[in-house]
């Protein structure tokens, strides 16, 4: 059963209040008020009432001034005017400045007070959806100021990087020194297809569907531990895998690889250079259809006053590695994805532990 549409009426009669009560309470879920202190205390209690009815003439304060005191801290509940007199100039000026929605006039009917309820609730219904989309055009504005920036940051930067490179290139006939700029442009290149694929997993993240399919997280795993494993000789890094799963598992492939991914990139990418003991550990217990994980390493670690920031787009926490700002907040829109949730334990210059919880689908 859908829940009852709230509405509030305030009027300083009470036998207003109590005809008004009793003809709309089995439709709606009805609060009554006798003056506007009471009304008050009414809306903040209950946040969710989307119509207020009340009376013009009231000791103390008039119908529109209630309205026109609300209208800020409470601008989504459409607000009515009942009233009994032909005070016709303060209610066109209230509707002109949008102080109320309509008014409907004294003696009123049943019929007219739930017609005056549905047509405010419809419109109460398309405010809050088109705040909604306010609030996501914000952002993907925000994200597009942002991505722009980047763009003409971390692309051109590499590109920069290589025509450097190029125009050196052509002053010089040794090879060795042609072979050290050819690994100057390689690397940059490198770099510049790390941010492309990064803005790919993106764009899939944020328009992709899901597509279920069981997990073997030794698989999943094993896909990753070649490249790391690798990655790990070079830079004496000791890379430790444990999986333990109980079971069935569902979720989807693409996200949950990415996530792995992601994290394990920091974790190699952000180690201590000058530590002797450099690790990379991951874990992975799968039980009663939930996945945790954990992926752990002895890195330069993370200030306690950036852990809140970590997972915004284009975020950097640390100056000495270059990133692309996307691998976190692709980790946190996978989840989103997923149901999972994320957890970070930092300790500056001793490492950080990422906790993973996913549920099965």
């Amino acid at each position: 059963m859908a829940e009852k549409v709230k509405v509030l009426y305030v009027d300083d009669e009470p036998d207003n209040l109590l005809g008004f009560k009793a003809s709309l309470r089995l439709d709606y879920q009805i609060f009554t008020a006798e003056d506007v202190p009471r009304a008050l205390v009414i809306l903040e209690d209950n946040p969710e009432i989307r119509v207020i009815f009340s009376d013009q003439r009231m000791p103390g304060k008039t119908g529109v001034d209630f309205f026109e005191e609300i209208r800020r801290s409470y601008p989504l509940p459409i607000r009515i005017m009942l009233t009994a007199y032909t005070d016709v100039e303060s209610i066109i000026a209230a509707i002109n400045k949008g102080n109320i929605f309509r008014f409907v006039k004294k003696p009123w009917t049943e019929a007219e007070i739930i017609g005056a309820i549905d047509e405010a609730n419809k419109f109460y219904l398309a405010n809050s959806m088109l705040s909604v989309k306010n609030v996501e055009l914000q952002k993907a504005y925000d994200e597009l100021n942002k991505f722009a920036y980047s763009v003409s940051h971390d692309i051109r930067g590499p590109l920069s990087g290589i025509l450097g490179a190029i125009d050196l290139a052509n002053e010089i006939d040794d090879v060795a020194e042609m072979k050290e700029m050819l690994f100057l442009m390689k690397k940059s290149v490198k770099k510049m297809d790390a941010y492309v694929l990064s803005m790919h997993d993106y764009y899939s993240l944020q328009r992709g569907e899901l597509k279920i399919t069981e997990i073997d997280f030794k698989k999943v795993i094993g896909e990753l531990k070649s490249i790391y494993s690798v990655l790990a000789k070079v830079n004496g890094v000791a890379f430790n895998i444990s999986i333990n799963q109980d079971g069935v598992f569902r979720s989807d492939y693409a996200p949950l690889r990415l996530i792995f991914n992601n994290l394990l990139s920091n974790a190699f990418k952000y180690q201590d250079r000058d530590s002797k003991n450099k690790s990379v550990e991951v874990i992975v217990e799968v039980a009663k259809s939930v996945a945790t994980i954990y992926v752990k390493d002895t890195g330069i670690g993370i200030l306690g006053s950036h852990v809140g920031e970590i997972f915004n787009l284009f975020y950097r926490s640390n100056s000495l590695e270059v990133g692309s700002g996307f691998g976190l907040y692709n980790v946190k829109s996978a989840l989103i994805k997923l149901n999972g949730q994320i957890e970070v334990q930092s300790v500056l210059h001793q490492g950080t532990t990422f906790k993973v919880t996913i549920p099965s689908i």
